[in-house]
């Protein structure tokens, strides 16, 4: 694996590299397919063309670059992907085995309550549908599934908990309809939160949902043992939510 903190693009900073795959931090706000040309799959294949790297270990432009996992437009952070066939579909089944391991941080309304044992993890295990669901049946509609979402606090605010979250399961919007569930639903969420805190928030200057991809474990091509992939940094619109 070659660590990197250099920028991919002006807004896409690139946390590692190696042969047939990359991986990065993730805007808010950016699909990661489905919009040709203006994804973030699209957006990384222009500018890896001429990464001289990306030249000198085979990348075929006309193959392009495709995600190793799921990561909702709203989300932001540490996304892995992959420019080389055979490398996806090895990274995509370990996605889905119990070596690889994806932490979340999260702001929820209200204050969760904080255990004496500050390594104790609480998990939310409703069952949830494949499908997402919404404001008023966050379960979903139809068959439901075992679901189990782990987290732990990390501290407070007046009205805010910041929390680190971990899928044992991949349901569609888990995280977020957990929440919900759970009754302190992610702030800036506004599919599942209310629409007052959405609109408040966005005249306060917080116009985004406050759900981060903190890390990804998983084993890289040519590791002997798997290897954490971290995103620097809280971004700073959610650092300032809390600061305020």
């Amino acid at each position: 694996m070659v660590k990197s903190d250099s920028v991919l693009t002006r807004s896409i900073p690139l946390l590692a590299r190696g042969k047939g795959w990359l991986a990065v931090d993730k805007p808010a706000g950016l699909t990661v397919h489905n919009r040709p040309g203006k994804d973030l799959c699209s957006i990384l294949a222009d500018g890896w063309k001429d990464d001289p790297f990306a030249r000198e270990t085979g990348y075929d432009p006309s193959y392009g670059i495709h995600p190793v996992h799921r990561l909702d437009r709203e989300t932001s952070g540490v996304m892995l992907l992959a420019w080389d066939k055979t490398v996806l579909g090895e990274l995509s089944l370990q996605m889905q085995s119990d070596s690889t391991r994806k932490r979340y941080a999260a702001i929820l309304h209200g204050r969760l309550p904080v255990s004496s044992d500050p390594e104790e993890w609480i998990e939310w295990d409703r069952p949830l549908t494949r499908s997402a669901g919404g404001r008023r049946y966050p379960s979903g509609k139809g068959k439901r599934l075992p679901s189990f979402t782990r987290v732990r606090v990390i501290r407070h605010t007046d009205r805010y908990t910041l929390v680190t979250c971990e899928l044992e399961t991949g349901r569609k919007h888990q995280i977020r309809r957990h929440a919900k569930l759970a009754g302190h639903a992610v702030v800036g969420d506004d599919r599942y939160g209310t629409r007052r805190s959405v609109e408040y928030l966005k005249q306060k200057g917080f116009d985004r949902l406050a759900l981060h991809a903190r890390s990804l474990t998983i084993r890289l091509p040519g590791e002997s043992s798997p290897l954490e992939i971290r995103s620097p940094a809280l971004p700073q619109a959610m650092q300032s939510l809390l600061d305020e």
